[in-house]
């Protein structure tokens, strides 16, 4: 570990007295507090927690001397030092707030604002490390008197009267991010319309910038405090209507993401289960449909607005693609009362020259096409697919993209033919090239045509310029959907025809000549593309007895081909091969065991990969693969296979998305070797029940650890039932020791539910004393039995007679 990533009395001091000092050079007083802000914080969950045991463990007198260089900082001269002072404040905030060991911290930051002497540029300073603070902390960390003094603070900052324009820009953004703290204040009638009122003002401000973070502010109340804003919206309302349709781009961005927000709120308030929810339903305001007459016509204008290079960049946003992603909301917000708003502008402007007008309406039908029932707009559709077919052949690139576009979305949420609507009938299907339906058993009306389809989109893809554009990339993920939807029983010539094209062309990019990285990349991409369409191809053909022999025939050639891509040493080519790898191991079962001892030092490579996590979670997923395909065969490769996967679960350094796949895994391989799995037990059992410890300990108010922990659980589970499984026949006692601390974890229920049953067909009459007593498992099972859930009735049923049966085996 280098230096300057140490913070101790020996470096981060000297840091601070760098950044505090007024006599030093900028640029190194920059970088100091760079490398002080760096040794506090990391993006790495562990590394992180090692830099926060790493500060607490410094002498309180050196923090204290840090901190308070810091806080001098932020009256700097040098407007760097103070932004950056400002971001370590909060950084070390972020670690000792919450362990209550920096409590005057808030009071000291609201002196340099009620002060009256104090200059606009502490002030400013101040604001912006509150802002950075409550970024930082929970709303659970400050009591509710020190979240009004800073909201006070704060909204008083923004006050156009009394202060310069950068302190309202700061005083704003701080808002921002204090909105998570204001719970209470939005409860008060008197401080909400005092807080609204100010924001509302800011909106208008002379500084476009400050225009900006004001209606990011107005989005995030939208959300946060939807319950609250019926006597702001009118008001609201004119607001936004004002700046999407004259104001700099920037500002008009967030005024339409705030009708966006409102959307999603009420969107979720429609999905909301009432059911199950009690007289305790939120309150459905009703504001987009209120607002329909006004804001339909508001967003219809800004898809006029288009930018002549809108579709040379993927990052390009814009208002005219704001307004169109707005409506398709509001669309799926109200469902067929939009329809009559809309569809008189895309009649007056479909025909006309200007081609503005026509990409306008033909993206505003595209975009209501999610929402309304397919009774209101199959009529349109049926009159308007013959017009969308010929504005393919439009002059204009921007047309032509939109209308590809509204195609596909008709395909992908209308044409239902199993409830009696298709768009595709033989005397138009020839004109269609974008959709392709899945008829099941029965006959296709695409499949006389598949050969030719295939054939120019292998075409398309060797153009020359199929790299610029994702055309290349397009046209085989296209073929992927293709060959994934086509009725196998009629085309099954055709897809076996497909393979030694498609292994042909990636043999071809081995071959290739690589003179310069730009040519080692479009190699990778290219071999990429190639095994994502192999995988299809051997996934499709695989899936009936009568295709598998085609696969089973060509798997040696196959095999060669992606060792040969392996060699190629590019992470996108290793990923894609390992996927198609994994679908090789399952058609091809006991008989992949021929290439393993080639194949394992790739595998061995994909699961020390930490840099490259995707590589080692496929990795990781293909070992499962591999497990299912050789049973006992994989046998003399689960040592080294056992100890990678055990380091990864010990590494800090690698992403914790691949450690819920890793106990999984566990599962799959005591499955796959049955009573040969107990040597790993010592090993294995200690992670998995160290790791549900840690699930107990998480956070539950942060969503996204709530979810990982549900991972984390369910794969957990998912681990027990392989083991329980694989011991079943000869050793089952080996995990009665651990069954007690299993049943302690009901949080992920299908998983949970699934591994009761295992439990009782694994340790049979053992297991009565265990469930007699946890009342939790027959109300558990009794939920589950009364769910919607047709997967989790049939487990939960399964699971209730395997304990009943040795209830009623044991007497």
């Amino acid at each position: 570990m280098t230096k300057a990533r140490v913070v101790d009395g020996d470096v981060g001091q000297p840091r601070a007295v760098e950044l505090s000092n007024n006599d030093k050079p900028l640029e190194s007083r920059r970088l100091a507090g760079i490398v002080l802000k760096n040794s506090l914080d990391a993006k790495d969950a562990a590394r992180k927690e090692h830099l926060v045991q790493q500060w607490v463990a410094i002498d309180i007198s050196i923090k204290s001397k840090i901190k308070e260089l810091l806080l001098s900082t932020l009256g700097s001269s040098a407007s760097e030092a103070r932004h950056t002072s400002a971001q370590v404040i909060a950084k070390i905030a972020s670690i000792e707030i919450p362990r209550k060991e920096w409590p005057e911290l808030i009071g000291l930051l609201l002196v340099n604002m009620t002060q009256q002497d104090r200059p606009a540029s502490l002030k400013q300073a101040t604001l912006e490390t509150l802002g950075y603070v409550c970024e930082e902390i929970s709303h659970q960390d400050l009591v509710q008197d020190e979240v009004n003094s800073v909201l006070t603070a704060v909204v008083q900052g923004m006050n156009v009267t009394e202060h310069s324009p950068e302190v309202r820009l700061a005083a704003t953004k701080a808002l921002y991010n204090a909105l998570d703290f204001a719970q209470s204040n939005f409860e008060n009638e008197m401080e909400r319309n005092y807080i609204m009122k100010v924001v509302c003002e800011t909106t208008v401000a002379k500084e476009a910038d400050i225009r900006q973070v004001a209606f990011e502010c107005l989005v995030s109340i939208a959300s946060t405090y939807y319950d609250v804003l019926e006597p702001y919206m009118q008001t609201i309302f004119e607001l936004t209507l004002k700046a999407v349709k004259g104001d700099e781009e920037v500002v008009a961005l967030q005024a339409i993401e705030f009708w966006s927000s409102i959307c999603d709120e009420e969107i979720e308030l429609q999905d909301y289960d009432y059911a199950e929810n009690g007289d305790s339903s939120p309150q459905h305001s009703h504001f987009i449909e209120k607002a329909l007459p006004s804001l339909v016509p508001m967003l219809l204008e800004t898809l006029l607005k288009q930018e002549e290079d809108q579709d040379e960049d993927d990052t390009t946003w814009n208002v005219s693609m704001a307004g169109g992603t707005c409506l398709g909301l509001v669309a799926r917000t109200v469902g067929d009362a939009i329809v009559p708003l809309v569809m008189p502008f895309v009649e007056a402007n479909i025909s006309k020259t200007d081609w503005r007008s026509r990409e306008a309406a033909t993206y505003a039908f595209g975009s209501i096409l999610e929402g309304p029932s397919v009774e209101k707009l199959a009529p349109m559709v049926n009159g308007g697919l013959d017009f969308l077919l010929n504005a393919m052949k439009d002059e204009n690139s921007h047309v032509k993209d939109t209308t590809a576009w509204t195609l596909s979305r008709i395909f992908e949420l209308l044409h239902t033919p199993s409830t009696g609507f298709s768009v595709i009938a033989p005397e138009n299907l020839q004109r269609i090239v974008g959709g392709y339906e899945d008829a099941g058993p029965s006959s296709s009306l695409l499949t006389p045509y598949l050969p030719d389809i295939i054939t120019c989109l292998i075409a398309t893809a060797d153009r020359m310029d199929g790299g610029d554009s994702k055309l290349r990339s397009s046209a085989y993920e296209t073929l992927n959907e293709v060959v994934r939807c086509s009725n196998l029983a009629e085309t099954s010539y055709i897809i076996t025809q497909l393979l030694p094209v498609i292994m042909n062309k990636l043999g071809q990019t081995v071959e290739l000549q690589i003179l310069s990285s730009d040519d080692r990349e479009k190699q990778g991409d290219l071999q990429a593309l190639l095994c994502g369409v192999l995988q299809v191809i051997i996934q499709k053909l695989s899936s009936t007895d009568e295709t598998k022999a085609v696969i089973l025939q060509a798997a040696d050639q196959i095999m060669v081909l992606f060792l040969k891509v392996f060699a190629c040493r590019s992470s996108t080519v290793h990923e894609e091969a390992m996927l198609a790898i994994g679908a090789l191991a399952y058609a091809t079962g006991p008989e992949f065991g021929k290439y393993m001892s080639e194949f394992y030092k790739y595998l061995e490579m994909g699961l020390q990969n930490f840099e490259e996590y995707q590589v080692c979670s496929i990795s990781v997923g293909v070992v499962g693969d591999t497990c299912r395909a050789l049973d006992e065969k994989i046998l003399p490769y689960c040592d080294g296979i056992m100890t990678l996967l055990l380091k990864d679960l010990s590494s800090s350094e690698l992403h914790r998305s691949v450690k819920p796949p890793i106990f999984s895994c566990f599962g799959d391989v005591a499955l796959a070797i049955g009573e040969h799995f107990e040597k790993y037990l010592p090993y294995a059992i200690p992670m998995m029940q160290g790791a549900a410890e840690i699930c107990a300990r998480m956070d539950n108010s942060d969503e996204e650890m709530v979810e990982y922990g549900n991972q984390l659980r369910r794969s957990i589970l998912e681990a027990y039932s392989g083991i329980l499984q694989g011991f079943k026949n000869s050793k089952p006692d080996l995990m009665l020791p651990h069954a007690a601390h299993l049943l302690q974890d009901d949080s992920v229920t299908k998983a949970a539910v699934a591994v009761l049953g295992d439990l009782a067909d694994a340790l049979g009459s053992n297991v009565k004393a265990l469930l007699k007593d946890l009342v939790f498992c027959s109300e558990f099972l009794a939920e589950c039995l009364r769910s919607d859930d047709e997967q989790l009735k049939e487990t939960a049923t399964w699971t209730q007679g395997m304990i009943g049966h040795v209830f009623a085996a044991s007497g």
